[in-house]
């Protein structure tokens, strides 16, 4: 095509349309991603950080389409890309892979904020999910932050159970250990006892089950349901005494 004003007007409609693409690009991904930070209940922050990442990709892209549509020779582009690039991955390799892995996590969405989680040794509702880090607040009121690339390589488990009523459950499950003293029959009446109390604010009743006997003990799983994760921070502990209150009052009358 001519040139007009010594421009190449082929050139300039490459330009145009790189730019159209682009702002297409930017304007489609940032309408997605905002609506799945909301989706995914994901900090304002959080998701402002991930919508700013792809704009900047989408820009680096545009500008290296521009370069090489305004003449700039490849060799040289890919002399800037290995520099820059080498530079990158020996300044941020670790908050790399942690955005990876960031994405991975969201993608696959194995918790949501507000999920009772145990991660690794960690164990305690989630609280912010970042593009680096996830948040977990401890029993201990302790805020716990691991980096997601640490996540990828730990054992996770979610307490989230979805009921028949289309409401969210967290069944935590925790165990208990007694000796023999204690007959099986007795044991299960303190089980039923216990659970009694507490059935009426509990969205289903408890459970328990025996996982495993030794010869010096017995173990039992304790199925707690609730409605509130951080109701699991009060209702262990306060299951678990009344419990070993019982069964200690049990073990006294048979040594008697």
């Amino acid at each position: 095509m001519a040139d007009l004003f010594g421009i190449d007007l082929n050139v300039i409609l490459y330009l145009l349309l790189i730019a159209a693409v682009a702002i297409a690009l930017e304007r489609t991904f940032t309408i997605y991603l905002s609506r799945f930070a909301k989706r995914v209940k994901m900090q304002r922050s959080s998701g402002n950080n991930l919508v700013l990442t792809f704009r900047m990709i989408i820009l680096i892209g545009a500008l290296l389409a521009i370069s090489r549509v305004g003449g700039l020779q490849p060799e040289w582009i890919v002399s800037f890309s290995a520099i820059g690039g080498a530079a990158l991955g020996f300044a941020s390799q670790k908050t790399i892979g942690n955005f990876i892995a960031g994405l991975y996590l969201l993608a696959a969405r194995p918790f949501r904020i507000e999920d009772y989680v145990r991660i690794g040794t960690v164990e305690g509702i989630v609280q912010e999910i970042t593009i680096n880090y996830t948040k977990v607040l401890t029993i201990g009121n302790n805020m716990v932050s691991i980096s997601n690339l640490q996540i990828l390589d730990r054992d996770i488990t979610n307490y989230t159970l979805q009921s028949t009523k289309n409401i969210d459950l967290y069944c935590y499950t925790f165990e208990i250990g007694f000796d023999h003293i204690v007959a099986t029959e007795k044991i299960a009446e303190i089980f039923q006892e216990v659970f009694e109390r507490h059935v009426h604010s509990l969205p289903k009743r408890p459970s328990y089950m025996l996982t495993r006997s030794a010869a010096f003990e017995r173990v039992y799983a304790v199925y707690l349901y609730v409605e509130h994760p951080e109701d699991i921070f009060t209702l262990r502990p306060q299951i678990a005494e009344e419990v070993f209150k019982r069964w200690d009052m049990e073990r006294a009358k048979v040594q008697i």
